[in-house]
């Protein structure tokens, strides 16, 4: 009997917000925004980058069916954080200021904002 091998992924130090540069790619040198991070499958949607289409059923009679371009999720490892302070590709470490926890660029030492979810 073969079991699905279950690994836990490391937490994204990628955020919602972000913005990042593409490494990897079609879009490889291209920088965007993060629209959304799904840490279980180590993937990461980009604003405008990796654009596929989809293909849209008609819903009524007499309607045609598109063709939509749509952001496709892309593999994380193949993005880096750009750092607001220096505008380098940098990899993201952490800092403890009293009990905050604070991300910080590795090139220039510069804290790394993270932007609040408004609900």
């Amino acid at each position: 009997m073969v079991t699905k091998r279950t690994e836990e992924k490391a937490t994204p130090r990628v955020k919602k917000g972000d913005t990042v540069r593409v490494l990897l790619g079609k879009d490889r040198g291209k920088s965007a925004s993060v629209l959304g991070v799904l840490p279980k499958r180590g993937l990461i949607v980009l604003d405008g980058l990796n654009m596929v289409f989809k293909h849209v059923r008609p819903r009524r009679a007499g309607e045609k069916g598109q063709r939509v371009q749509v952001a496709a999720p892309m593999n994380i490892s193949n993005v880096q954080v750009v750092c607001p302070a220096c505008k380098k590709g940098t990899r993201v470490g952490y800092r403890f200021d009293g009990t905050d926890k604070l991300r910080v660029c590795k090139q220039c030492d510069a804290t790394i904002p993270t932007k609040k979810a408004s609900n």
